[in-house]
């Protein structure tokens, strides 16, 4: 699975866009995967949504992760699900989830990302590496070196998120992320097919880099 450019929806920072017309316009735009992610909507809408981004990720082969909710990723025939350190815990997820189901895990420190890949995480995402208002709850961002540390430790992909655009984008890649997992720098922008494109064409460049190096 290739994670350079994860995009997580999320109508508010989207001026009033649905969930869908986001993963639409992320997915033209050269997204990887889509993540459904909506707080404040009830399980019911919840599954609505993710039936349709199901749809629309199926078609174009794009992997769809759903926020969160395992039931409503279950029911909803997702990919997959990223849970939080409040969330039960990759290994908990593991035994209710079918085989081949990719579970991610935020973290926040070494422990964290150590105990997610010995729970049977397939990846981490480091959050947040820079200080973000995308996500209230994120808390302050945990800077470069911890991303560095973590990737020298953990064998499974880590996907850095938190306050990444293009201007950063390179030297989160070169301390060692996988991948980026962004909202505002994509779904924030009034041209979120575009966005996505510049910021693709960055990560794919970076990438290029560090094999030369």
């Amino acid at each position: 699975m290739k994670f350079d450019l994860y995009v997580i929806t999320d109508q508010d920072v989207a001026g009033g866009l649905s969930h869908e017309e986001i993963a639409r316009h992320a997915i033209a735009g050269g997204a990887d995967v889509i993540q459904l992610r909506d707080k404040a909507c009830g399980p019911r809408e919840l599954l609505r949504i993710g039936r349709i981004i199901r749809k629309i990720t199926r078609r174009t082969g794009i992997p769809f992760i759903v926020n969160d909710r395992l039931d409503v990723a279950l029911a909803c025939d997702a990919d997959g699900v990223h849970l939080g350190q409040d969330d039960m815990g990759a290994g908990v997820a593991r035994q209710i989830a079918p085989p081949r189901f990719i579970i991610g895990i935020s973290v926040g420190t070494l422990d964290e990302a150590v105990r997610a890949e010995q729970e049977g995480a397939d990846y981490i995402a480091v959050s947040p590496v820079f200080p973000t208002t995308s996500k209230s709850d994120a808390g302050p961002g945990h800077g470069l070196d911890l991303l560095k540390k973590i990737r020298q430790i953990i064998t499974i992909p880590v996907v850095a998120i938190g306050g990444i655009n293009p201007g950063n984008v390179h030297e989160v890649i070169e301390a060692g992320a996988d991948g980026v997992a962004v909202i505002s720098a994509v779904v924030g922008d009034p041209d979120i097919k575009a966005a996505a494109r510049n910021l693709k064409k960055k990560i794919r460049k970076s990438k290029a880099i560090m094999i030369e190096c």
